[in-house]
């Protein structure tokens, strides 16, 4: 089931005609390889998880945004909450599915 998408045959293509090796597709497929050499049979799964964790997640907010963040544990808990979603839109961006 592995089918490459229009999307990635078109900057393969795209990095192939151009002469400048530092152009910003070549940047992106580095950064978007270090989980795959790092763990390959886990990083689709990794990436998907992310990508809707970080859909999830704000929908937790809405209950901490209700009753106001009045005490220290609620603002802690608020600032987790957007930690995490930050975590996991770095982890799920790549994912393209």
């Amino acid at each position: 089931m592995a089918s490459s998408s229009p999307l990635r045959e078109r900057r393969s293509a795209g990095s192939r005609s151009s002469s400048n090796s530092n152009a910003p597709d070549d940047r992106e497929d580095e950064d978007h390889g270090v989980l795959e050499r790092a763990a390959p049979e886990l990083a689709t799964p990794i990436r998907a998880a992310g990508f809707w964790t970080a859909i999830v997640f704000p929908v937790l907010y809405l209950p901490l945004l209700a009753t106001g963040l009045s005490s220290s544990l609620e603002g802690g808990v608020f600032l987790a909450l957007i930690l995490g979603n930050l975590l996991a839109l770095y982890v799920g961006h790549a994912y393209r599915q």
